[in-house]
């Protein structure tokens, strides 16, 4: 389990080759991880409204301090988090 900040890829992202080898689909319930394996779905939620989402990791990163998965656009928007950028999140294996 991960607990830290969740942000989300651009749309000029869109297209372009993840860690997985598949193009980057912002329509796609996706997400990058450092520590969960590529292809294992996970359930991101939001620890402020405990709205959450499950999601395929098929990425690697973020890359930048404090956060721990880097949503899709539409699991971003299924978190209700575009609006805010980030949110604090606990990143779990999904059941």
């Amino acid at each position: 389990m991960d607990v830290g900040l969740a942000s989300f890829y651009g749309r000029d992202f869109h297209g372009k080759r993840t860690a997985s080898g598949e193009r980057y689909d912002p329509a796609a319930l996706t997400c990058a991880s450092r520590t969960f394996p590529i292809g294992s779905r996970v359930r991101v939620t939001d620890l402020e409204t405990g709205r959450s989402v499950e999601a395929t990791v098929n990425d690697r990163g973020p890359w930048v301090k404090g956060r721990v998965v880097d949503l899709s656009l539409a699991a971003a928007r299924a978190l209700g988090i575009l609006e805010r950028g980030v949110a604090r999140v606990k990143v779990e294996a999904a059941r």
